[in-house]
């Protein structure tokens, strides 16, 4: 295994491992437990999942390894705040669905991209910003929202029961 691929193979492996433990608190949560507040005032859970699956599908086009599917979560969960809306536009059975099916098909993207290919611009970057700061790359896109996912897993598990 070569350095490029090991660099690779962790990285990718440490994002699973975090969806993973989303995927595990989201398998015993009820719509009732989703509706919870990270802290008194704060963002619910039901609003955290809505935010990481947007963030997670507007990686597809970023990543340039597909078209969005869910851009319609954008201005729930990504342009306004949690409780913006009198009523949530989209239950918690869809947007848990919603979820898997983004993460599935960023998952089999991933296996398909080659070491080389992780290191290329990712689609925010222009080439001629790339050629200056080969550092903006797929795989740092990865990395940082790997963190992101980590943090609001993290804020996930503060409501456990």
């Amino acid at each position: 295994m070569t350095s490029e691929t090991l660099f690779v193979t962790t990285a990718i492996n440490s994002w699973k491992q975090i969806v993973a433990q989303i995927d595990k608190g989201l398998a015993s949560s009820s719509d009732e437990d989703l509706q919870r507040e990270v802290a008194p005032g704060k963002n619910r859970v039901y609003y955290l999942l809505g935010h990481l699956t947007a963030v997670h599908d507007l990686m597809l086009p970023v990543l340039r390894v597909g078209d969005r599917l869910y851009p319609e979560l954008d201005e729930e969960f990504l342009t306004k705040p949690d409780r913006t809306f009198p009523e949530s536009r989209t239950n918690a059975a869809d947007l848990k669905r919603a979820w898997s099916t983004v993460n599935e098909k960023l998952n089999a993207a991933f296996a398909n991209l080659s070491p080389q290919q992780w290191l290329e611009r990712h689609n925010s970057i222009s080439e001629d910003d790339f050629a200056k700061e080969p550092h903006r790359n797929r795989l740092s896109v990865l990395l940082s929202r790997t963190n992101h996912n980590s943090f609001h897993a993290g804020q996930m598990r503060l409501v456990s029961k």
